[in-house]
C-alpha cells in the first residue's frame, strides 16, 4: 500500500515526493549515479568497459544463488562481483584483448544464474528485476547498503587516483618507477565490481552500460580536462538516472527505458559536440 508522505496534492493528483518508494528511488538512484559516473570515467579510460559488463553478469550469478540459499540478492551480487572483479584484476594488463575468454565467462555466468532460477522457482519472478533493475521496489534497507557502498568506493578510489591516472595514462613510466600495475587493477577493478553491484540495483545486469559507461563516454567526449571529465559524468549520470525515474512515474513506463534512451541521447549529442 502507497504511503503519502503529506497531504499536499498537484492539480488533484498526488505529487511524486508523497510517497515512500519515490523518495527511495530518488535517493537510490542519486547515490548510483554519482558513483557509476566517475568509476565508470576511469573504467572507459582504462578502456574495461567490457570487464565491467562481465563483472554484472557475474553478478546475477550471485544473486540468484543468494536467493537459492535464502539471502538477499544483493549481498550474493556484491560477494560474486567483488571476487570476480578481484580475480580479473590479478590478470594485470594481460586482461586487455581477451573479450573472448571475458565473453565466456558472462555467458557462463548467465547460464548458471537461470539455473539456480530453474531450482527454486518460487522466486522466478524476481529475474525481470535482476536483469532490467527495479528502482522503484528499493527500500531503506536496501538504500542504506547503497549509501554505504557509495560512500566505501569513493573513498577507496580517491586513495588510489593517483597511481591509477599513472597506470593508466603511462602504464610502462609508472611500472618503472615502483607502481605496481597489478595491484593498481586488482584495487580498481574490486571498486568497479561494488559499482557494478550497486547499479545493477537500479538499471539491472543487461543494462549496466547506461550508467556506468553512457554518461563517463560522453563526458570524455566533451572535455580531456580530468577534473570536468569526472564532474560531468557524475552530474549527467545523476540528471539522467533523476529524469528516468521522474518520466516513468508520469508515463508508468519502465525506468530502465527512460534512463537508457536518456544516455544514448546525451552520448549522442556528445559525439556530435566532439566533431
Amino acid at each position: 500500500m502507497l504511503t503519502p508522505i503529506t497531504t499536499r496534492h498537484a492539480t488533484g493528483t498526488h505529487t511524486m515526493f508523497e510517497y515512500d518508494f519515490m523518495v527511495n528511488a530518488f535517493a537510490a538512484s542519486g547515490i548510483v549515479a554519482v558513483l557509476s559516473g566517475i568509476v565508470g570515467y576511469f573504467l572507459v579510460m582504462r578502456g574495461q568497459t567490457f570487464a565491467g559488463h562481465a563483472l554484472s553478469h557475474v553478478g546475477f550469478t550471485g544473486a540468484t544463488g543468494a536467493v537459492l540459499i535464502g539471502i538477499s540478492p544483493i549481498w550474493g551480487m556484491i560477494g560474486f562481483t567483488l571476487a570476480a572483479g578481484v580475480g580479473m584484476g590479478a590478470l594485470g594488463e594481460r586482461l586487455a584483448g581477451r573479450d573472448v575468454a571475458i565473453g565466456m565467462t558472462l555467458s557462463l555466468s548467465l547460464g548458471f544464474g537461470l539455473l539456480f532460477l530453474h531450482f527454486f522457482t518460487a522466486y522466478a519472478t524476481q529475474v525481470t528485476a535482476l536483469l532490467f533493475g527495479n528502482v522503484l521496489g528499493v527500500n531503506q534497507s536496501t538504500l542504506v547498503v547503497l549509501a554505504a557502498i557509495g560512500v566505501l568506493s569513493l573513498i577507496a578510489l580517491a586513495a588510489i587516483m593517483r597511481p591509477l591516472l599513472f597506470a593508466s595514462l603511462q602504464p610502462e613510466l609508472a611500472e618503472a618507477k615502483g607502481v605496481s600495475l597489478r595491484l593498481v587493477s586488482v584495487l580498481f577493478l574490486a571498486i568497479a565490481a561494488l559499482a557494478v553491484a550497486a547499479c545493477t540495483q537500479i538499471v539491472g545486469v543487461l543494462l549496466v552500460f547506461t550508467l556506468m559507461v553512457g554518461p563517463a563516454a560522453a563526458a570524455q567526449n566533451m572535455t580531456t580536462r580530468l577534473s570536468i571529465g569526472l564532474v560531468a559524468a557524475a552530474a549527467l549520470a545523476l540528471v539522467q538516472a533523476w529524469l528516468g525515474v521522474t518520466l516513468a512515474f508520469y508515463t508508468d513506463w519502465p525506468t530502465s527505458f527512460w534512463i537508457t534512451l536518456l544516455a544514448a541521447l546525451v552520448y549522442g549529442v556528445s559525439l556530435l559536440a566532439r566533431r
